[in-house]
C-alpha cells in the first residue's frame, strides 16, 4: 500500500481548533473581547479552518494574499489557492481595530462565539474586480456575486483560533469527518487511491454511474456532500443524507464508498470553485476529484466543461489531487443501459434525462419517476420530503 496524498502545500495538516480542554477558558476570555460578526459563509470558512480542511491557511487572508489569489490563484508565498477566504467588516470597525487587537468572531445568525482572531491588517478590497476574477461576472443575479457585493466595505486579516465546531459535528456526528479522521478511515480500509465525489444534490442514477466508474479506477470513493447553506430550492442536507444512504445500502458493495459531509457553503464559482473543492479533498486524503459537467456552476455563467479545463491551466505542483473528468451520463433505451455523451451515439429521444425542476414537480405531484433515472428507494425518500413540504 502506498501513502495517501500529502495535504495541500506539502506540509502537515493545520487544524486551527483549540484543544477541547482549553476551549472553556478561551471562550470565557473571548466574551470580554471586541466582537466581529460573521456571515454564514465566513462562519463556514472558520469552521473549515478549525478542522484543517483549509490547510495551509492560518487565518483570514491579508491584502497580499487576497490580491494574489484573485489575480494569479497564488498566495503571497506562491502556494496555489483559487478563491479568497476573507472576513469583512464596516469601514469604521476596521479603522478602530489597531494591529495586534484580539477580537471575538461571532456567528451572525446564532450569536455564538466561534473563535478569536488577532487583527494584523485591514484593507478595502475592490469587490467588482474580485467578482470579475473569481466569478467571471459582476451580475448580481449570480448568487455568489450577490453575496460578495453584500459584504461590508473592509476586510480584516490575521491568524485565528477556532473555539466551536458549530452545529455540524453534533447534527452529523457520523458524517462530518475531519481530514485527520478521513485519512485514518482510508488507511483502515487499505485505501491509498481515493476519489472524492462532491455533491449538493441527492444522487440519481447518473451520479451512481460516475461513482461506480470511479470505483473501477481507484480503491474507493468518498461521497462528500455539502452540509453548509445552499441556495433556495436545494434539497436539505438531512434529506440528502437519507437518500444517499438508501442508494449506498442497496446498490454499492460494502467498503467501496464512504458517505461524508463538510460544512462548506457553496459560492457557485464554477471553475474556480472546482479547484477549491480539489484543495479541500486533497487535505481530506483524496488523490482524485470527480469533475462532471458544469461542476459547481449555476445558470449559464460557465461552459459545461470549464471546470474540467481549468485544471489543465495549472502549473506543475500547484495541486497534487487530479481530476477525473466525466461527460454527462444517462440511461439510453437503445443502448439498454447507462451511457455517456462520449459513448452513446443515439439522440435525446432515446435518453432518459429529467431536469431538476421537472423531477421536483413529479415528486410533489406523486407522479412515477422512471427507474432508469432514479432508484426507487431514493425516490421514496424524496417523495416523502416533497409531499410533507407541500
Amino acid at each position: 500500500m502506498t501513502d495517501l496524498v500529502a495535504p495541500h502545500g506539502g506540509g502537515p495538516l493545520l487544524p486551527l481548533m483549540a484543544p477541547e480542554q482549553e476551549r472553556a477558558g478561551l471562550l470565557e476570555k473571548a466574551a470580554a473581547l471586541p466582537q466581529v460578526e460573521m456571515t454564514s459563509r465566513e462562519t463556514s470558512d472558520l469552521i473549515l479552518m478549525g478542522m484543517g480542511a483549509y490547510t495551509p491557511l492560518a487565518g483570514f487572508m491579508d491584502e497580499a494574499d487576497w490580491r494574489g489569489v484573485c489575480s494569479d490563484m497564488r498566495l503571497a508565498d506562491g502556494t496555489f489557492w483559487p478563491i479568497p477566504i476573507t472576513l469583512s467588516v464596516d469601514s469604521d470597525v476596521a479603522d478602530a481595530l489597531k494591529a495586534g487587537t484580539e477580537v471575538a468572531l461571532v456567528d451572525g445568525e446564532s450569536g455564538e462565539i466561534m473563535g478569536t482572531m488577532i487583527v494584523e491588517e485591514s484593507y478595502r478590497p475592490d469587490q467588482n474586480w474580485e467578482a470579475e476574477q473569481v466569478f467571471r461576472t459582476t451580475d448580481t443575479a449570480h448568487p455568489g456575486v450577490a453575496k460578495l457585493f453584500d459584504q461590508k466595505a473592509a476586510n480584516i486579516a490575521g491568524p485565528v483560533t477556532v473555539l466551536s465546531e458549530g452545529p455540524y459535528r453534533a447534527r452529523y456526528r457520523e458524517l462530518c469527518f475531519t481530514p485527520q479522521e478521513s485519512r485514518a478511515k482510508f488507511k483502515e480500509l487499505g485505501w491509498a487511491k481515493v476519489a472524492a465525489f462532491q455533491t449538493r444534490n441527492p444522487m440519481h442514477r447518473s451520479h451512481e454511474q460516475l461513482v461506480k466508474t470511479a470505483i473501477e479506477m481507484t480503491d474507493g470513493v468518498f461521497i462528500h456532500q455539502v452540509l453548509g447553506k445552499l441556495k433556495e430550492g436545494d434539497i436539505p442536507a438531512e434529506v440528502r443524507v437519507e437518500a444517499i444512504d438508501a442508494m449506498i445500502q442497496n446498490y454499492f458493495i460494502p467498503d467501496t464508498v464512504i458517505q461524508a459531509g463538510l460544512p462548506l457553503e457553496m459560492r457557485y464559482a464554477g471553475p474556480r470553485e472546482a479547484l477549491l473543492h480539489g484543495v479541500l479533498r486533497q487535505n481530506y486524503g483524496c488523490s482524485h476529484l470527480i469533475v462532471g459537467r458544469d461542476h459547481a456552476g449555476v445558470g449559464s455563467y460557465y461552459g459545461p466543461f470549464d471546470a474540467q479545463a481549468i485544471f489543465d491551466t495549472l502549473w506543475d505542483g500547484a495541486l497534487e489531487i487530479q481530476p477525473l473528468k466525466f461527460d454527462i451520463t444517462f440511461y439510453c433505451k437503445k443502448c439498454g443501459g447507462m451511457a455517456s455523451a462520449r459513448t452513446c451515439p443515439h439522440g435525446n429521444e432515446d435518453r432518459v434525462n429529467i431536469s431538476g425542476t421537472r423531477q421536483r414537480e413529479m415528486l410533489a405531484n406523486g407522479e412515477d419517476v422512471p427507474v432508469e433515472f432514479s432508484r426507487p428507494e431514493v425516490v421514496d425518500v424524496l417523495r416523502a420530503f416533497y409531499q410533507s413540504a407541500s
